[in-house]
């Protein structure tokens, strides 16, 4: 008797599983089906198809929303020997008319199907159509009544439509011996059997939905099958199914990750109403599995017995009939990565790498190749690989080698154990002067801003007209009132500064929009290239108008710049910050100035003008081109200690309590430029900066000096309380003495921030050499690496105090000298000041409290986090009149606020900020 495992056609496959009369498949909202009851329903549909005159191996497309009508009629094209072409009516019905008249060319007249709700939705472009409640009243008594037609395995069974349907799709074409070696693999990949419930919520247009409903016939296994709706509707009605049905087995893109876990946040779930202890396998594809989105679902989800290794992220696509790699490795694994590794193929697949010339760079066939070398194209071959796109031989030349693999159009690479990494895909990337840039790596960065809905932001390329090169446009939908121009604004300025920091350029437009005008696929995949088209045609130029008149509110109206120096500096302004034309009176910082960026203004300013140094605290504290042409004209006839400002506001819009950072030990506040960004809108952001940068201006004497004047200089700026400081590393010890005197003075202070710092710094002060304090700025400034350090300090020590500068400065890569302006003298002073604020805090002993502090703590210089936690910073508890909170944030001490952290910092320090300001 023939087994479902050993068939070899799909009609083979449906007999053998209809033989257990207790399998079958449960349509959530509808019937449940026995396998048996779907082949007496197919037998009716495939001899109602004869009757209007299909034959074996002509096309029939299916247009159906709901799994049953859909599944109903798939099988009886199968078993009437027609091939059937899923068809999802278009998300825009003015496409409709354009891809159907398509597909009737493509597909040669092809007859339509369709449910009898859905009849009167089709639009008529002269193709036959039939409800399935017309075919499937055809008599069919008896088997030997209805001649079915017997295929043979490498007949054509189905065409699957290429996503992003726009009137020229690409009909793939799968084989029955391509979808049941697809079966075969993932099965054994996955160690499936009878048990294995399985659940389906893609829609049927999908090949997803295809395997979900395949695969556990094969295995002998019921299934449940829902529609997109009913999960999509309400993301934790997916947990109540897998609840309900006891699923071991289903599927989901990364996306519903994210909205389970906001959702589950907002309104947990009853205990009693889920149990996930069943769930063997909740495979992860259809786009980039985020890695901290998933230990977030992992995490929530453990209390309702979900275990902590059923997330397996896959790879597959619709040439190659769905899934075909799997990581079932990723828990043990893969979980500090951002993106994990896809897996490796199941049996039957090959995979390559090849360059663009078509050199073989890694290859599973080969395990000498693996490793993780250079990226180039993913190829595959195998049983279950489609052989090409029906009736268009140019596109199946252009997929296909010469050699006969399959081009995938993905950039990746093997690990040393044949393992697939993606790294991107061709038609998903910006390529910005000749730089491969990827959608995915960034919108996974811009979904954890919290201005911006989890799940609703795309990152894709535009080229305008004479433009040299792509540039980055991203589309999002705000979290918040999209009537609150507040909200709108910070959101702008936080992917702005989020894009910056992560790949190092802005983008071009930031396009606030609704949910619903970021498009999206059939698997909920966003589909870029829509968007790029609605950008190029002016179809989105609502929500660029929107962005502009939102930051023109908080920015102002645009003032020309006057005056030969105001020109020339809003000339300086826009090439730094690449854009077309800058207002006189908007701040550099507001129009997405970064800390790098005002090293290079820095350095533009010296070269035009020709002056030999600009102060940075000029910079800090006439951002604007109108104000800072004013200092440049006065000259330096004001400078030494009487022109000393220490506050330099870095943000100034919102109406929240002001926040007062101060500086690290090394007395500069470059490091809070990228962090204050994310307040904008929100509460004035203000550093505190160390005397003696300046022309003429000495270093401070005294500790209680240097707090004297802090305090004074917030006063000027905030009369009265309740106030907000906080400090990084050294300035933490600053930060506390400026709460205790403020409160000395009878006012109140909320918020006393300490990032990454104990209360006594003496005994590390006295441990902190000429040397050690020079490698640390040439350390915190990137001069140096932190591997090099050892043999740095070895070398270092046995030379003169200016030859240990000027060694450091010799070391240094000449690109990041240029990027800081920084020449052996300005160095020199630098390390001098550093030095200064070393030697104040070799007799700094902190004594008596604040209310409390917020510790935020991080990776150590030395030692292991739980020890330096539970060793040092617990210490502060001496310090305080109430409980202390302690907050763990990624990054090491030095690293905190670098570009790669600081996204994650600033959302963990405005919570914090909010829980005690209110």
């Amino acid at each position: 008797m023939l087994d479902q495992r050993s068939a070899s056609t799909l009609p083979q496959l449906l007999e053998s599983a209809a033989r257990d009369r207790s399998k079958g498949v449960t349509f959530v909202g509808g019937p449940a089906l026995s396998y048996a009851e779907l082949r007496e329903c197919a037998l009716r549909i495939a001899q109602g198809l004869r009757g209007h005159g299909t034959v074996p191996g002509d096309r029939v497309l299916i247009s159906a929303g709901d799994p049953e009508s859909f599944f109903r009629a798939f099988w009886g094209c199968v078993l009437a020997g027609a091939v059937p072409c899923p068809m999802a009516p278009p998300a825009d019905p003015a496409r409709a008319q354009t891809q159907l008249e398509h597909l009737r060319t493509l597909l040669g007249d092809p007859l339509v199907v369709v449910p009898k709700a859905d009849y009167g939705e089709l639009l008529d472009v002269g193709l036959h159509t039939v409800t399935v409640e017309e075919l499937s009243q055809a008599p069919s008594d008896d088997d030997r009544d209805v001649q079915q037609h017997v295929p043979d395995p490498d007949d054509l069974a189905l065409l699957m439509l290429t996503s992003g349907s726009t009137g020229s799709s690409k009909a793939v074409r799968l084989t029955h011996a391509n979808l049941l070696a697809a079966q075969a693999g993932k099965s054994g990949a996955l160690d499936l059997g009878p048990a294995d419930t399985t659940m389906n919520w893609i829609s049927a247009d999908h090949i997803a939905a295809v395997e979900a409903h395949l695969l556990p016939m094969v295995n002998g296994a019921d299934q449940v099958m829902a529609t997109p709706a009913t999960v999509l509707a309400d993301p934790v009605e997916f947990l109540r199914l897998l609840t309900a049905h006891q699923v071991r087995v289903t599927f989901t893109p990364n996306f519903l990750f994210g909205q389970i876990n906001q959702a589950l946040a907002q309104r947990p779930a009853a205990q009693q109403e889920i149990d996930l202890s069943q769930v063997r396998y909740i495979i992860s594809g259809g786009e980039a599995t985020v890695t901290a989105t998933v230990r977030a679902f992992l995490g929530a989800l453990s209390r309702y017995g979900l275990g902590s290794d059923v997330i397996v992220p896959a790879f597959g696509m619709t040439e190659t009939c769905a899934g075909s790699v799997f990581n079932r490795d990723f828990a043990a694994r893969d979980l500090d990565t951002e993106f994990p590794p896809l897996g490796r193929p199941v049996r039957g697949l090959h995979i390559r790498i090849t360059d663009g010339n078509g050199k073989v760079l890694a290859s599973t066939e080969d395990p000498a190749t693996a490793g993780p070398g250079e990226p180039g194209e993913v190829q595959l071959r195998g049983t279950m690989v489609t052989a090409g796109y029906f009736g268009n031989e140019e596109a199946t030349a252009q997929a296909f080698t010469a050699d006969g693999w399959f081009r995938t159009g993905d950039l990746g690479h093997l690990d040393s154990e044949g393992r697939l990494m993606l790294v991107g895909r061709t038609k998903d990337s910006i390529i910005v002067n000749g730089v491969n840039y990827y959608s995915h790596d960034l919108e996974a960065v811009l979904d954890g801003l919290d201005e911006v809905q989890r799940g609703q932001v795309a990152a894709f390329p535009v080229r305008p007209e004479g433009a040299d090169s792509e540039q980055l446009a991203i589309a999002f939908a705000p979290a918040g009132d999209p009537a609150d121009e507040s909200g709108v604004y910070r959101a702008i300025v936080a992917i702005r500064s989020s894009t910056v920091m992560h790949w190092g350029f802005r983008p071009q437009l930031i396009l606030p929009v609704g949910a619903a005008e970021i498009p999206r696929g059939n698997l909920g995949k966003i589909q870029r290239s829509r968007l790029r088209t609605a950008v190029e045609a002016g179809g989105m130029a609502a929500a660029a108008r929107r962005a502009e008149e939102v930051s023109r509110r908080f920015l102002g109206a645009y003032v020309a710049p006057e005056g030969e120096a105001e020109s020339a500096l809003a000339g300086i302004y826009a090439r730094v910050l690449n854009t077309r034309r800058v207002p006189a009176t908007a701040s550099f910082f507001d129009l997405g100035g970064t800390s790098l960026d005002v090293l290079r203004l820095k350095a533009e300013i010296q070269r035009e003008f020709g002056i030999e140094d600009v102060p940075m605290s000029t910079l800090l504290q006439a951002p604007t081109v109108r104000a800072l042409a004013g200092r440049l004209a006065a000259g330096r006839s004001a400078g030494g200690d009487a022109a000393y400002d220490p506050l330099v506001p870095l943000q100034v819009t919102g109406d929240g309590t002001p926040l007062f950072c101060v500086h690290p030990g090394l007395g500069e506040v470059l490091v809070f430029v990228n962090l204050a960004k994310y307040f904008t809108g929100e509460r004035p952001f203000y550093a505190l900066r160390a005397r003696g940068f300046g022309e003429g201006e000495t270093h401070f004497g005294s500790f209680a000096e240097m707090v004297t004047t802090y305090v004074a200089a917030i006063r000027r700026a905030q009369p009265s309380g309740p106030y907000a400081v906080a400090g990084y590393s050294y300035g933490g010890a600053v930060a506390f003495e400026i709460a205790k005197r403020l409160e000395a003075d009878g006012d109140k202070v909320d918020f006393v921030g300490i990032f990454n710092l104990p209360p006594r710094i003496a005994d590390r002060m006295n441990e902190i050499t000429f040397t050690d304090g020079a490698i640390n700025l040439a350390l915190f400034l990137e001069l140096i690496d932190a591997a090099d350090i050892p043999e740095l300090i070895a070398r270092l020590r046995e030379l003169p105090e200016a030859d240990q500068l000027s060694y450091l400065v010799e070391q240094a890569p000449p690109r990041r000298l240029t990027e800081l302006d920084l020449t052996t003298e300005r160095f020199t002073n630098w390390v001098h000041l550093a030095q200064n604020m070393v030697h104040l805090g070799r007799t700094y002993e902190p004594t008596g409290t604040v209310g409390r502090v917020r510790v935020f703590y991080c990776t150590p210089l030395r030692g292991s986090k739980q020890e330096w936690l539970d060793n040092q910073l617990r210490h502060w508890d001496e310090f305080t009149r109430d409980s202390n909170a302690y907050i763990e944030v990624e990054g090491e001490h030095y690293t905190l606020m670098s570009p790669q952290h600081v996204q994650t910092f600033q959302a963990t320090l405005r919570q914090e900020l909010a829980r005690a300001l209110g």
